[in-house]
């Protein structure tokens, strides 16, 4: 595909700060963007010029949103693919459908990372919840359960540490099919995150170490320390070898443990990424616009780091409060993203701070 010049409309499905982040790197590049998403608070409609409010199976309004632009993409990965299959005759969709089918399900994910040679936790799957006990039995206690489905910053998860916590356990996750994932020891979290080409040129980000705080992600650091450093390669390979395999295109992410034994795979999220919003002010090119940029066909940005440390806090529920005393700081450079309701627990902002 030849380059799409500037001027040229970018389709964005998903209405999150992913979304605007992007549709605000595009701006920059001289894009419009059109964001689709259900009703809610859909903070990339206010940057976007374009917006269509409707529900990802609404075929008419799918096809209607795809004759209006030269591209699609996504900032969410839990977009059902079956009414996506219906645009993809009438415009590109980076990345390619089968990455959101892989994402989409825990399971097939981890099954495709071992067939190219990735280390995962051992597993087990649950149908229903007569299959919980057997599926726990299968890796031991103390293990997590996980929907197959949806579920992420901690939700639609269980953790089992004595047989007592199994009673109740389907309900107290959704009531949908699961996967029991031994407890892994590691000394710490990681994720590789990488922009390819439409020609497959691929290029990586520095990894940061990232720490979770009930199951959402608090804080990233570069540098991540010598034992993530050590471990950065190899997990660099397996990423490549992930997206390679799914002809990927734009800003992919895998998050990793770093142990004893090296990088164990955990997941991937194929979209821009938590933890790479430290790019923004600490790379030479963000990974969102380096996702604009190879979704348009354009050539992909420098990822170098800029500073010496760097550090990325996410501001959940209320902590945007604070954004006097932030902006007092000469290191950070605060992002809020105009959530109407600033609840507990959700992500309303993030700081990052340049150290030089």
């Amino acid at each position: 595909m030849a380059a799409l010049p500037p001027g040229s409309t970018i389709g964005i499905l998903g209405g999150g700060q992913l979304g605007r982040m992007l549709a605000i790197a595009a701006a920059q590049l001289g894009y419009r963007c059109h964001i689709f998403a259900p009703p809610g608070d859909n903070v990339a409609c206010d940057v976007a010029p374009g917006f269509t409010v409707a529900e990802y199976d609404d075929l008419a309004a799918l096809e209607a949103f795809a004759q209006n632009c030269d591209v699609v993409t996504f900032e969410f990965e839990n977009v059902p693919v079956a009414p996506l299959e219906s645009i993809t005759r009438l415009v590109p969709v980076y990345p390619p459908l089968e990455a959101l089918e892989v994402a989409q399900d825990r399971a097939a994910e981890k099954q495709f990372v071992r067939a190219l040679g990735g280390r995962t936790a051992e597993f087990a799957v649950a149908q229903d919840e007569s299959d919980v006990p057997a599926a726990i039995a299968a890796v031991g206690i103390p293990c997590i359960l996980k929907t197959i489905r949806m579920g992420y910053d901690g939700k639609g998860q269980a953790r089992i540490t004595a047989q007592s916590d199994i009673v109740g356990a389907w309900e107290r996750t959704g009531a949908q099919a699961l996967i029991a994932e031994a407890m892994v020891s590691f000394d710490a979290e990681f994720s590789v995150i990488l922009v390819r080409s439409q020609d497959g040129e691929i290029r990586f980000w520095d990894s940061s170490r990232n720490l979770h705080i009930g199951g959402i992600l608090a804080t990233s650091t570069l540098p991540s320390g010598p034992l993530v450093e050590s471990q950065q390669q190899a997990a660099r390979d397996m990423a490549s070898a992930v997206a390679t395999a799914l002809n990927y295109v734009g800003v992919f992410t895998a998050e990793f443990f770093a142990s004893a034994q090296g990088p164990l795979f955990n997941e991937i999220a194929p979209r821009v990424h938590n933890s790479g919003h430290w790019t923004i002010e600490g790379a030479a090119t963000s990974q969102f616009e380096n996702h604009i940029r190879a979704i348009c066909g354009l050539p992909l940005g420098s990822t170098a780091t800029v500073a010496d440390r760097v550090e990325m806090h996410n501001l959940i529920g209320d902590d945007g409060a604070q954004f006097e005393q932030i902006l007092a700081d000469p290191a950070a450079h605060l992002h809020l993203y105009g959530k109407a309701e600033a609840r507990p627990g959700r992500k309303i902002g993030h700081v990052t701070r340049l150290y030089r």
